[in-house]
């Protein structure tokens, strides 16, 4: 991929990536889950479940993760991208938008809490 399609990319991912995660947030459980460490954002654009989880838990993160699968679906068609392409870039864009206290799983597949100091991305990100 040409540098200044990867940037094109980069650009409308921050939008789709900005997108789903301010829908979800307007849901109180998604939030709660969040803030108490429950779920986290993954490397391959989707959230994913810290521990253990019961069946509401699982139910948030599958309906969130669909709504991303859609929008990153549409937006790699309208950039003439993958849609693993596409979910990569918005990962690596939600990982770096965590606030201190937050969870992400790291490349090495571990959860990690995120403190000041920058979050461990995937080496592909941009």
């Amino acid at each position: 991929m040409r540098n200044s399609a990867l940037a094109a990319m980069l650009a409308v991912a921050t939008l789709g990536a900005l997108a789903a995660p301010a829908l979800a947030q307007r849901d109180p459980a998604y939030a709660a889950a969040r803030s108490a460490g429950k779920i986290g954002e993954q490397p391959d654009g989707y959230l994913g479940i810290v521990g253990a989880s019961d069946k509401a838990m699982q139910d948030l993160v599958n309906d969130i993760n669909i709504k991303r699968r859609a929008i990153y679906a549409e937006k790699a068609k309208e950039n003439n991208a993958t849609q693993e392409a596409y979910a990569l870039t918005s990962g690596c864009q939600a990982i770096a938008r965590t606030t201190p206290g937050e969870k992400y799983r790291a490349p090495d597949g571990t959860w990690q809490t995120r403190t000041s100091a920058p979050p461990i991305r995937d080496p592909r990100c941009p």
